[in-house]
């Protein structure tokens, strides 16, 4: 199939197909006598998981290495070990996202319980300082434990 009738089936667009085709994510490509690109039916089924993988987080560097030039020479356990970590990689940012969303809680919680009588701007201080007490106070304890022997 042409480049157009490919760009129809999978929603993408030719300068993105042959964009994908340049930095080597498209192999199958072949090229007709004409010059005009030839796509085999599995391109369609490529360009699917190119996509899927990079909503799924992949970088174009990482399918690059996963994606065999061959789709039946798939080597089963750099996919496992991708997918895991990948997986991994996700849990991790979730962690992060859980801390920050917290933190931001906290603050929004101090925000709010200012006191009637209190400007907004001492009221800044008061949280900003307890804040930053309650960072310098979480790494000293975390320091003093991490040099405590059990």
């Amino acid at each position: 199939m042409k480049i157009g009738e490919l760009a129809e089936q999978t929603g993408l667009a030719p300068s993105r197909i042959r964009f994908y085709e340049r930095i080597g994510l498209l192999k199958t490509v072949k090229r007709q006598s004409n010059g005009y690109r030839s796509y085999p039916p599995e391109a369609v089924l490529v360009l699917g998981m190119i996509t899927a993988a990079q909503k799924a987080g992949f970088s174009l560097d990482e399918l690059r290495t996963l994606l065999p030039s061959d789709l039946t020479q798939w080597n089963h356990q750099a996919l496992t070990s991708a997918l895991r970590q990948k997986i991994q990689d996700i849990e991790e940012i979730q962690q992060r996202l859980a801390d920050s969303k917290s933190q931001l809680q906290d603050v929004l919680t101090q925000v709010e319980a200012k006191p009637n009588d209190m400007d907004c701007a001492t009221n800044a201080r008061r949280v900003w300082s307890q804040i930053s007490f309650g960072e310098a106070a979480a790494k000293a304890t975390s320091k003093s434990d991490s040099t405590i022997k059990h």
